[in-house]
């Protein structure tokens, strides 16, 4: 079967990617498989980093590449951390320092907007120099509780309330967090993007 790269080391988001995208007729493989160097975040947008990433993985491994990039907006907050979430709270910080640091953020407003929403690019790469690639997104929307909840999930899921089913997003069933998140719709855009594709 052939093979296709997914641009992270995050294993959150390998598994995440991996569920989603066993209808493809692909081996779904991690670059931390190929010791693939981690690309330098360098882009302003999610679309930006998202080819950034994927681009790095098809010139390390010859294989055709899928990279996403993801973050939480803020109302109050102007959009932050956005592009910034995964290094929030610095360069080699967790998603426990991240997590604190929007609470400690928030913590300095009057009454602020906890209106919030998490966003996603997915981009498909047949080669590193593949001039057209495929580019989806998905956006979920929620708000930001006052502290964390649930064990299930990565990132800023502990703090992400979803409307929808009235717990955070770390609360959820990982099938049902699939089904409706930022990086699933994003996913299933691509993946039927792909199904019929002739994939090389």
């Amino acid at each position: 079967m052939k093979k296709i790269v997914l641009a992270t080391g995050n294993p959150g988001k390998v598994r995440e990617l991996t569920r989603i995208l066993t209808g493809l007729d692909r081996q779904i493989v991690a670059q931390s498989d190929y010791q693939v160097p981690e690309a330098e975040e360098t882009g302003l947008t999610f679309v930006e980093n998202a080819i950034i990433k994927a681009r790095n993985a098809a010139k390390y491994t010859g294989l055709p590449a899928i990279a996403d990039d993801s973050g939480i907006e803020v109302d109050a907050l102007k959009g932050m951390p956005g592009v910034y979430s995964a290094r929030y709270a610095g360069e080699h910080s967790d998603d426990q320092a991240n997590n604190k640091k929007l609470l400690a953020e928030l913590g300095k407003m009057n009454n602020p907007s906890r209106c919030a929403r998490f966003q996603c690019v997915i981009v498909y790469l047949q080669h590193p120099d593949d001039p057209t690639p495929i580019i989806c997104q998905g956006v979920w929307e929620g708000r930001i509780l006052d502290k964390p909840a649930g064990s299930e999930g990565f990132g800023y899921d502990p703090l992400f309330f979803v409307p929808t089913h009235s717990c955070s997003s770390a609360e959820l069933d990982r099938d049902e967090k699939n089904r409706i998140s930022h990086r699933g719709q994003a996913l299933l855009k691509l993946l039927d993007a792909l199904t019929g594709t002739e994939l090389r």
